[in-house]
């Protein structure tokens, strides 16, 4: 930990213009990004009074190691270059808008040939209609189910969709009519997408023309005396009119717009938002945030819009708020901006608005009691684990930053490495990373780890020395950034190995543990505290130690150990698995000559699978679009472990017998 005054700015240094700042950590990676309209006066905040800060500002002051400011013109460059800043950087310490649970949606994938309907969560894709998100996910499998019987478009997935066209044969849903059965040929790619669209439509409010005709096509068809006909137009608009009912109106039909509530205490909050569109509520979604500074419910609705509506396509017109932002005018004119239109931010005082936005903030308070009972053991267990880690290790400092790895193989073959990462005693996914061993053959964990923590801190002395983090303390010149960047400039994608661990956790025992801090020795590393896990016993082996270190067995810092080993053991055989099935895939095609990438990946996507085209004749070979005659008949005796003429083609200096590649 820092002492702000070691790097507080010189009195008069900074300018009292508006602008952006960033605190950034001893090896440079930014911890807190800010915006002020006075420079001087918001920084000068952070050092005259530390007593008096919010304790987490205090924390984040001292975790700290400098600062620096970028000065800008107006309050929109400020809110934009913030928003920029947060997302690249992605600080600690910034309230970042987490979902307090992964919300569903119904999506249809019109980027497809035959577009598919489906419940997706997660990160949204280009080409790809959402509507939602809903609380469940059966809620939208039942809002679906009954929207098949008037829009019967696709939901299998692609293998299915695949193998019902190989079969030449519809699924149950295109027998019972809840699928238009393009895998068929039933409908074409251009009429299938009309009812995709249509459903869309649908989803989107767009209802009343649909029962309309419906409607019409009923009554015309019983004055035909078409009674079957009229009865299925009957059931149809019975379903649509049942997927309504599940959506209750709240307000008029032309309202559009979202309803954003907060429920917070000192340390954390909680928003809801409901997503209303034609008077009807479509969707939920909720987040939580830890507060860093002592923010007020205007500083929380600024940051939620700049966040949640930053790269958003799908800004309403009206967005209703408990508190309008301190700076109302930027932030309406930069939503603008990402609508294409006008946008109002409102506040509303009387009337079903207010009282629908009181039951919004129901659901908010709801969920922070939820959160707070779900965490509140967690954030002192985890504090407590990381505490027993640096007591055990006779650390300096808790391991904040722990990496983990671990070597898989099948009797030697298909070798790689997994490399976890667990941050404040929780898991970051992003920075994983994944290695194929290169320069050990067969079964050698001691050498492969070797080669693993070399290569790792190989790149991050690169690293170090690419971007001047080794001379940190300079001064940067010409008003060029300096430390830490987790975004190349180059290639505009995460640099993978830019950030150090405080401690390294191998998967073995003293070999393994003797092996890592040997490269870390030949690399000149020496503050990156190493350990090894061994399995049997659990024991935790330090380099160059005769005893092992004992945790108790049901000890918090023994547990988080116990995570970390289990997720890089996960991570590792989830690669070797993947790569093993690959190479098995691959195998017996790689030994054909003359079959190139080309021709292999045309085969298997003409048959499916090697299996399928081991069944196949030469003849049906042949019909695959750059297979000749001559190469299906060698293709069906490699696969079938024949030799005899024209095995080998001519110019190939070894014959390719029976034997199989492993």
């Amino acid at each position: 930990m820092a002492d702000p005054a070691t790097y507080r700015p010189a009195p008069g240094s900074i300018p009292e213009s508006p602008g952006v700042y960033r605190f950034r950590d001893e090896h440079g990676r930014v911890v807190y990004v800010g915006k002020a309209k006075n420079l001087r006066s918001r920084l000068n905040s952070y050092f005259a009074d530390f007593a008096g800060l919010h304790p987490r500002t205090q924390t984040m002051v001292r975790t700290a190691a400098r600062v620096d400011w970028t000065v800008v013109g107006t309050e929109v460059e400020a809110l934009q270059l913030e928003y920029s800043w947060i997302k690249e950087f992605d600080p600690r310490f910034n309230v970042k808008y987490r979902d307090d649970k992964s919300y569903p949606y119904l999506a249809v994938t019109l980027d497809e040939e035959f577009p598919r309907v489906q419940v997706m969560r997660g990160a949204k894709r280009r080409g790809v209609r959402y509507f939602g998100p809903y609380s469940h996910a059966w809620a939208i499998r039942e809002t679906v189910d009954l929207l098949l019987r008037v829009f019967p478009v696709r939901t299998c997935s692609t293998g299915v969709f695949r193998r019902q066209r190989q079969l030449d044969r519809p699924c149950l849903l295109g027998y019972i009519d809840k699928c238009s059965a393009p895998c068929v040929g039933r409908v074409t790619p251009e009429e299938h997408r009309l009812l995709a669209e249509d459903f869309c439509d649908f989803m989107a409010g767009t209802t009343g023309r649909f029962i309309r005709r419906l409607e019409a096509d009923m009554r015309e068809a019983a004055a035909a005396q078409e009674y079957e006909r009229a009865a299925r137009l009957r059931d149809d608009v019975r379903a649509l009119q049942a997927a309504l009912e599940k959506q209750a109106v709240v307000l008029g039909d032309n309202t559009d717009c979202d309803m954003v509530a907060f429920a917070e205490d000192e340390l954390e909050a909680a928003v809801q938002v409901f997503y209303v569109r034609g008077g009807r509520i479509r969707g939920q979604r909720g987040w939580v945030v830890d507060k860093v500074e002592n923010v007020d419910t205007a500083d929380l609705v600024e940051q939620f819009l700049l966040q949640i509506y930053g790269e958003s396509d799908a800004v309403p017109r009206e967005v209703l708020v408990p508190a309008l932002p301190p700076d109302v005018e930027a932030m309406t004119d930069l939503l603008g901006e990402q609508r294409g239109g006008p946008v109002r931010l409102r506040v509303p005082r009387r009337g079903d608005k207010k009282a629908l936005l009181e039951t919004v903030e129901r659901n908010a308070r709801e969920t922070l009691r939820q959160h707070k009972t779900r965490r509140a053991s967690d954030l002192t267990t985890r504090s407590h684990a990381l505490r027993e880690l640096q007591e055990a290790l006779e650390l300096d400092e808790a391991p904040l930053r722990i990496e983990c790895y671990d070597v898989s193989n099948l009797q030697g073959t298909n070798v790689v490495a997994s490399m976890v990462v667990f941050e404040d005693g929780l898991a970051r996914k992003s920075e994983y990373r994944r290695f194929s061993i290169k320069a050990v053959e067969g079964q050698d964990d001691v050498r492969s780890i070797h080669e693993v923590i070399t290569r790792r801190f190989r790149r991050y002395l690169a690293e170090s020395e690419k971007l001047g983090e080794l001379a940190l303390g300079d001064a940067e010149e010409d008003g060029a950034p300096g430390g830490h960047q987790p975004l190349d400039p180059e290639t505009g994608r995460p640099r993978k190995f830019a950030y150090p661990p405080n401690l390294v956790i191998v998967d073995g025992g003293p070999p393994q543990v003797a092996a890592a801090q040997r490269a870390l020795d030949e690399l000149g590393i020496d503050d990156i505290a190493v350990c090894g896990i061994a399995k049997r016993l659990e024991e935790l082996w330090l380099p160059g130690d005769d005893d092992p270190v004992i945790l108790p067995r049901n000890s918090e810092g023994m547990y988080l150990v116990q995570r970390v080993r289990d997720e890089a053991h996960r991570f590792a055989i989830a690669f070797h698995r993947q790569r093993r099935s690959k190479a098995m895939i691959v195998s017996e095609l790689d030994e054909i000559p003359g079959l190139g990438p080309a021709r292999r990946t045309a085969l298997l996507k003409h048959f499916g699978s090697v299996k399928r085209l081991k069944e196949a004749t030469a003849q049906q070979i042949a019909e695959v679009p750059g297979i000749g005659p001559r190469s299906a008949e060698e293709i069906v005796r490699a696969l079938h472990g024949e030799t005899g003429p024209g095995a080998t083609r001519s110019g190939d200096s070894t014959p390719h017998g029976g034997e199989k590649t492993q």
